[in-house]
């Protein structure tokens, strides 16, 4: 399996790396004003100068880590995929020992996260705005294929294949599509799309990559 590249977000899109404390603190502010201000207005609503207010900073400080918006917003993205995956990883430590059992809290940590995340139902991982916003040389999903497919890997002790990292693309692709629209029109979430995709995606990953028990 090809490796990722990498997420962090000091390392990706910023201009300045945060080798301090403080730098570091005055990144989460902006970007906490930035998801604030997409909860408010949008992705529009995220100006230089709206961040600067938000986050009680100049438009200096603001330009000082992101050359633009759109590296800000990618920062965003990037954080928000960083903190998705870490609950996915909580999810798989805390699931038992049945094959794919990990998937609902999978799920259930990205439908949390649209609910009550700042941000994150506009913005996601960017692939609003485009579908490879955090990598150039892979789809926002394709990045998330690779992440599944380590912790797999990591579960049950071995090395995962393309073809492995394929049938889970499918399944984050699927559940991309229908959970799209179960948050389009209710802040909450659709139900019954909800379902679907709990239904149609856990059904594909059992029958295209079946597990031993750990």
């Amino acid at each position: 399996m090809n490796a990722q590249p990498a997420l962090a977000t000091d390392k990706v899109v910023m201009r300045t790396e945060p080798i301090q404390q403080r730098s570091a603190e005055r990144i989460t502010l902006l970007l906490d004003a930035a998801a604030t201000l997409i909860d408010d207005s949008g992705i529009d609503g995220v100006t230089t100068s709206a961040v600067a207010k938000r986050s009680r900073s100049s438009v200096g400080v603001v330009y000082r880590y992101f050359p633009n918006i759109q590296s800000l917003l990618r920062a965003l993205a990037a954080r928000n995929m960083e903190r998705y995956l870490e609950r996915v990883w909580q999810g798989v430590e805390n699931s038992p020992p049945e094959p794919w059992s990990s998937f609902d809290a999978t799920l259930d940590a990205f439908i949390d996260m649209t609910r009550h995340e700042p941000g994150f139902r506009a913005l996601r991982f960017g692939d609003v705005i485009d579908q490879r916003f955090i990598s150039p040389e892979l789809s926002n999903n394709a990045i998330l294929a690779r992440e599944f497919a380590l912790q797999v890997g990591r579960t049950y002790d071995f090395e995962p294949d393309d073809d492995i990292v394929f049938h889970l693309e499918v399944a984050i692709e699927i559940a991309s599509g229908l959970l799209t629209r179960a948050f389009q029109l209710d802040k909450n979430g659709d139900a019954r799309f909800i379902e679907a995709t709990r239904d149609l995606c856990g059904t594909y990953l059992r029958t295209r990559i079946p597990l031993p028990r750990t």
